[in-house]
């Protein structure tokens, strides 16, 4: 039971709809109060030939009248506690994304895709039902035993009724027992269910590469090894919930055996009517629903106790990102200054970056280069404040990055990853996304920024041509063209490029870097690339190598050193011919 103290607060603010639904199923226990006495009634009526037609009549209206009342308190029950839970379940699931949004790098390189999937699905789904059918079996089950129990007592024998109830002490212990072991026994079947989520969200994502690595065979058993393990899990839970309804008849059973034999002696004693012990096998008949409603309860109490105990251990993680007391909002410039001695991701003592440090001025660009590994993304990652904790200062505008409103500060930055993210909708919301309202003269600014335009003109419908998930329908290019003028609509005060001209040719890349430089004359720019002639133009490049800038300067100052820059630029200038003599050959 104590899942519905941990709901407290929920039950609280919708303590008035939860009232009046328990005082609907008071009022309907009371309407099935009246049938089993006017049957034991008339029973007795025409035992003793005393049945007459308006008495007959009488009982009747007042039958058809308990069932009219019972129709309509039933739907105002279902009213006020189902409808109340289904907020439940809006309230759990707006704060479940809301923390997922607020959430660091950290928190998604713990917990996996499907498993947070499973968390705001199958999981709120359960504890909803804690809400709805546990309050409502709870309720019921209690407000119609009592009642039935006291009904008993009161019009038929106080003696008998604790005769037939006493088995039920039985089910008490029963439930006592099998608590504990219902509630693990949850636990591992939703800790199964979420595996198998995410590996169904992971193979669906890959099946490319699975087809294209002819593993559909191996995938399928490894699925299947997986939806053993649920199954596993969800037999031993029914289980063990399967041992209450068995018992609950068993106990019933013995209840009828002593009401029949005491009662029957009763009447043969003249101690009690016949109607009366109709009367009262019919009270104990009712009482069958309310057994029963104690091992759906457990179930649904049990389920809902698990799922509840998955959801706050995942709202009780907390962002490693600061959070300043007094957030500053506005990023004035793109002026950066960026010192940083030492940074270790988490879970890693092995440093990511060694006495890094550079200064950016508002208008200029800088190119960032180095061997894979080296370090160029994780300057980036600390940029875009997807870690907070490292020795050192990151200030941009003027002021630590760690002091602004993080909302506010990434809303000026303009971001491209090396893996772009399209969404199932058309270009131009695409386009759009991070200012939906940008009129179509500002998306197609951006798209020739982007050299996209014409590639967008000759797509079926333009503008309005659905890209399909993740961008399906478009090539590595062209996401990557839309994903940059996606980032340049909104006019950031800085432009982070990570690596994002990599499946664009020469000629395209060289398009794009004028028209960026052209466009963003007072907006700083950083772009990372594997490929340097992407950072030819920069104000400043440095390299990168094992977490710390093993060379700094211009292009040309660079090629001067005849270091790692030299060596790299020379080599691709090579395979770049060799391409392109190839080229002309086919």
């Amino acid at each position: 039971m104590g899942i519905f103290s941990r709901l407290n607060w929920f039950f609280k603010q919708r303590w008035e709809q939860y009232s009046f639904g328990v005082l609907a199923l008071i009022l309907v226990a009371i309407c099935n109060i009246i049938p089993p006495k006017i049957v034991g009634n008339i029973v007795d009526a025409v035992n003793k030939q005393t049945m007459s037609f308006s008495y007959l009549t009488l009982n009747m209206a007042v039958l058809l009248l308990a069932a009219v009342a019972g129709y309509f308190l039933r739907f105002l029950w279902q009213k006020m506690i189902y409808g109340s839970s289904f907020v439940l379940e809006r309230d759990l699931r707006s704060q479940l994304y809301t923390h997922f949004m607020e959430m660091d790098s950290t928190f998604y390189q713990k917990w996996r895709t499907g498993d947070l999937m499973a968390h705001a699905t199958n999981d709120i789904d359960a504890v909803r039902e804690v809400a709805g059918a546990g309050i409502l079996t709870l309720a019921d089950s209690l407000i119609t035993g009592l009642s039935m129990i006291v009904a008993m007592g009161m019009f038929i024998s106080w003696k008998l009724t604790i005769l037939a109830i006493f088995p039920l002490i039985l089910l008490a212990i029963m439930a006592n027992v099998l608590g504990n072991k219902i509630h693990n026994a949850f636990l591992k079947s939703q800790g199964e269910f979420s595996n198998i989520n995410n590996k169904t969200q992971e193979s669906v994502v890959g099946i490319k590469v699975l087809k294209a690595l002819g593993q559909e065979k191996e995938d399928q058993v490894d699925f299947d090894r997986y939806v053993d393990g649920n199954i596993k899990a969800n037999k031993r839970s029914y289980r063990l919930d399967a041992l209450f309804n068995p018992l609950t008849t068993l106990i019933m059973g013995l209840s009828y055996v002593i009401t029949i034999i005491i009662g029957g002696l009763a009447v043969i004693h003249q101690q009690m009517t016949i109607g009366q012990l109709v009367s009262f096998i019919t009270y104990l008949a009712e009482l069958t629903w309310p057994m029963f409603a104690v091992g759906s309860l457990f179930n649904i109490l049990e389920r809902g106790a698990a799922s509840y105990d998955r959801i706050t251990d995942l709202l009780n993680e907390k962002s490693s990102l600061v959070q300043p007391k007094k957030a500053i909002t506005p990023v004035d410039n793109g002026n950066i200054d960026f010192e940083v001695s030492k940074f270790n991701y988490p879970d890693d003592p092995a440093p990511a970056i060694n006495n890094v440090s550079f200064k950016l001025g508002q208008g200029q660009t800088l190119g960032i280069v180095g061997p894979t590994g080296g370090g160029k993304s994780t300057i980036i990652n600390l940029l875009m404040r997807d870690f907070d904790l490292y020795q050192g200062s990151i200030s941009v505008g003027g002021n630590d990055i760690r002091d602004y409103n993080i909302n506010k500060y990434l809303d000026k930055i303009g971001y491209v990853p090396q893996t772009n993210f399209l969404f199932s909708t058309d270009v131009r919301d695409n386009v759009r996304f991070a200012n939906i309202d940008a009129s179509q003269q500002q998306v197609e600014k951006a798209a020739h920024i982007a050299d996209l335009a014409k590639d967008i003109n000759n797509m079926p419908e333009g503008y309005d041509t659905e890209v399909g998930e993740l961008g399906v329908s478009l090539s590595g290019g062209q996401k990557q063209r839309l994903a940059i003028a996606r980032a340049v609509l909104s006019d950031p005060k800085l432009l982070i490029l990570d690596d994002s001209l990599s499946a664009v040719d020469a000629k395209t890349e060289k398009n794009i870097e004028q028209r960026i430089a052209s466009d963003r004359q007072n907006g700083t720019t950083i772009i990372a690339a594997s490929r340097l002639s992407s950072v030819e133009h920069a104000d400043e490049i440095i390299v990168v190598d094992h977490g710390t800038i093993i060379e700094k300067g211009t292009h040309s100052e660079l090629l001067e050193n005849k270091g790692w820059y030299h060596d790299t630029f020379n080599l691709q200038e090579k395979n770049a011919a060799i391409e392109g003599r190839l080229k002309q050959r086919g």
